[in-house]
């Protein structure tokens, strides 16, 4: 039996971050359009040298890009929405550019979640377009590996079935054309690739691990019946992974030379199928063992227990050892960590180690014996280390647990009854107009942040910093005539990192970036003990600046869900048990608050989707336990204080009843890449609880016009009572230019006036 070692992908955004500033020089024309190609392709050379020097047999090309790689095909396909013909004479960076993040005459296109991770992908047009290739930047991609370096990398492309999945703007009637453009496309890139020496090329179809209906059984088999005829010559691995391949008895059977399984996360459903079905004599199995997702160090021995059941299944000929998914959702390398407790870095591995740990199996798999003696018997004292270490030992959070009742779980009135309450208590005006917390983090700002952290200012310097920065904000927000302020929150480098700060069982690093979207890069933090809440964490800065105003000030906290999903978590206790944690810790927080006398408080969840299953027959456990947590944090508040919530890229269509059911007294959702199907979807399912409807987009630099933002909020009308009507952008601000972001809120403020002037809709 032959065994490789491979990654599905590795990360593209260089351990120091230097793919995110090579494209923010170039956005900035800092360096010219050659200097920025050739910056990119020295990136591209230096990861593949340093994979190969990490001890990888097999490497992935292909897995670089420019901004999105939904969007490199986009491009490539020539799916160009006609709205960027109104560009003057662009360079094909120029039009990539402008969807991926606006120009001034054309929006964006719309971005979300990479199925249930916290990276966002730029979502495909089909408008009926006649595609085309132009060019194949895989090809490139591979033939400079070859070319520059020697190695014949193994090609990766997002798969046509996926492709079409993810993308919009077809009806069952144009889905069919749309496909039928794209066999011939992906079979011309395969020829060329194949011609080229490309011994394998992975094809990745993480869609395929979602529930498919048997008409769209027969499109993937279709597909690939197609492509297997016009490149029989061609080697092809269907890739799948975030959870199991459905219908395993005749996916597994497509044909195409190997298919990749998802060992991790979808590892049980994979090995009963393998116990029902067995595996495709002939095909290699690419075996993803080792877990893309999350940071921790394997247990090499579970993980050659499974292999072993896996080889005796499966009877397969050829395997590769492999990561479970993309290695792009993990930081690159652990080793510039220097200020972890060394109980928690001795159980990391990043991407660089992951790939060590690979390397290690598949020498243990093919020779019988390990690399590194004793690689063992460390692995298990550093996982074991952790599992007794007292910050997983508190008896406190413990029993806070254990008391937990129904009535901990629900607001004592129900909304119809809080909202008048509300409405008397709050006196706001029809439509109010709000943003939804952060504003933007100027250069000052993160210079002193700076500054403070390598105490070079003192901590009561950085304080009065800070405070000044508020004031000046809430003066900005009463000239511009907001209804409902918000502090700015200058004090937070991110909306979980910040809270993590302050509560026990989190660590943070100094280095582990991941892509979040476009060159926007975070630093998830690393929750490996118990949540415990042992001080205000919020009220100064909240309290302060509603002392500057008549207006309302909302205290701004992030949700327990969102916290969860946007963290690297322990792995040693269920998901749930950590959620629960971290909504009593927050339950706390809103009672000083509350306590402080702020009336308006929002707990954001952006991420409550994101944790999602992808099969819908698997949601409801899910959303069970994490609706509770946000229920658990946000229930014990006085009737006539109003929690708010906000919601990232929300398909509102099939999330209603879980959002329903958070109770919130007001949601804002982030929707204005995709405000017309939000409006058909609220047409369908009616929401009876305040909402706000993002009107601009805070991913892109451009101002919206008044008209633009007056027609959102009248297509709004249509579905949204004015009782329920709140008026605001659809993120936060942090990562915007004070400059367009005052333009931008004064047009939507003058906007909202308009709308009060109107007579009533409805």
């Amino acid at each position: 039996m032959n065994v490789t070692s491979t990654v599905v992908g590795y990360p593209y955004i260089g351990a120091k971050r230097e793919w995110k500033r090579t494209l923010e020089k170039f956005w900035k024309n800092e360096i010219t359009e050659e200097q920025f190609e050739a910056e990119l392709k020295n990136l591209r050379i230096n990861r593949l040298k340093h994979q190969k020097d990490l001890g990888l047999q097999f490497i992935t090309v292909g897995d670089f890009t420019k901004y999105d790689r939904m969007l490199d095909l986009a491009t490539m396909f020539n799916l160009i929405p006609k709205r960027y013909e109104a560009l003057e004479n662009p360079t094909a960076n120029e039009t990539y550019y402008a969807m991926a993040r606006g120009a001034k005459d054309a929006v964006a296109c719309e971005m979300t979640k990479w199925y249930n991770t916290n990276y966002h992908y730029i979502v495909p047009e089909y408008e009926g377009q006649s595609l085309t290739l132009n060019g194949n930047y895989i090809l490139d991609q591979f033939l400079e590996a070859k070319n520059e370096l020697g190695i014949i990398g193994k090609p990766t492309i997002i798969g046509p079935y996926t492709f079409v999945d993810l993308a919009k703007g077809y009806d069952e009637k144009t889905r069919a054309a749309f496909f039928l453009q794209l066999i011939p496309l992906y079979s011309q890139i395969i020829k060329e690739l194949v011609t080229a020496g490309a011994d394998w090329i992975q094809v990745e179809e993480p869609s395929l691990t979602k529930s498919l209906a048997e008409e769209e059984i027969l499109i993937v088999e279709e597909l690939y019946k197609q492509i297997n005829e016009a490149v029989p010559e061609a080697k092809i691995l269907v890739q799948t992974y975030f959870e199991a391949l459905t219908s395993f008895e005749r996916l597994s059977r497509l044909p195409v030379a190997g298919i990749g399984l998802d060992f991790v996360h979808g590892g049980k459903e994979n090995i009963k199928a393998l116990q029902n079905y067995g595996f495709p004599q002939n095909k290699t199995l690419s075996l993803g063992i080792i877990n893309g997702r999350d940071i921790w160090s394997a247990n090499l021995a579970e993980a050659i227990s499974t292999i072993n059941a896996v080889k005796q299944l499966s009877n397969a000929e050829e395997i590769w050892i492999s990561s479970s998914c993309n290695l792009q959702h993990v930081p690159v390398s652990k080793k510039m960590e220097e200020n972890l407790p060394q109980e928690l870095y001795d159980h990391l591995a990043f991407a660089d180690e992951k790939i060590r740990e690979i390397a290690e199996i598949t020498y243990y798999i093919e020779k019988g014996a390990w690399l590194k003696e004793g690689v063992v018997a460390d692995s298990l004292k550093a996982i074991e280390a952790l599992a007794i270490h007292p910050i997983r030992k508190n008896k406190v959070v413990d029993d806070a647990l254990k008391l937990l009742t129904a009535k901990d779980f629900a607001r004592s009135v129900p909304f119809s009854e809080r909202q008048q309450i509300q409405k008397e208590a709050l006196q706001l005006p029809d439509y109010p107009t709000t943003t939804i917390g952060s504003f933007p983090q100027s250069q000052l700002v993160k210079k002193t942040r700076a500054a403070w952290r390598k105490n070079e200012i003192s901590d009561e310097q950085y304080a009065q910093f800070v405070k000044e920065e508020t004031a000046r904000w809430i003066q900005i927000q009463e000239d511009i005539g907001l209804d409902v302020l918000v502090h700015g929150e200058f004090e937070r480098t991110d909306m979980v990192e910040y809270f993590g700060e302050h509560l026990t069982g989190f660590a943070f690093t100094d280095f582990a970036w991941v892509v979040s979207y476009g060159s926007r890069c975070v630093k998830p933090p690393i929750i490996y003990g118990d949540v415990e809440w042992t001080h205000e964490m919020t009220v100064k800065e909240v309290a302060e600046a509603q002392q500057l105003t008549n207006k309302y000030v909302k205290g701004m906290l992030t949700g327990p869900i969102t916290i969860l999903n946007w963290s690297f978590v322990r792995n040693d206790i269920p998901r749930q048990e950590v959620a629960y944690q971290i909504g009593l810790a927050l339950r706390k927080e809103v009672a000083a608050l509350e306590a402080a006398g702020i009336k308006i408080i929002q707990v954001d969840e952006p991420a409550l989707r994101e944790g999602l299953p992808l099969r819908k027959e698997n949601w409801n456990e899910y959303l069970t336990w994490a609706v509770d947590a946000f229920k658990l944090a946000t229930s014990s508040v006085a009737t006539d204080t109003q929690i708010h919530t906000h919601m990232c890229y929300c398909e509102f269509n099939d999330f209603i009843d879980p959002i329903r059911a958070l109770d919130a007294d007001v949601i804002s959702l982030e929707t204005s890449r995709s405000h017309g199907e939000l409006i058909h979807s609220l047409k369908a399912n009616p929401y009876e609880l305040g909402i706000g409807l993002g009107v601009y987009d805070i991913h892109s630099p451009r101002v919206p016009t008044i008209e633009e933002i007056s027609h959102i909020l009248n297509e709004s009308l249509a579905v949204i009572p004015k009782e329920q009507f709140w008026v605001n952008p659809d993120c936060g601000l942090k990562t915007r230019q004070e400059p367009e972001t005052v333009a931008s809120l004064k047009n939507m403020v003058q906007a909202a006036h308009k709308l009060r002037q109107q007579p009533a809709t409805i």
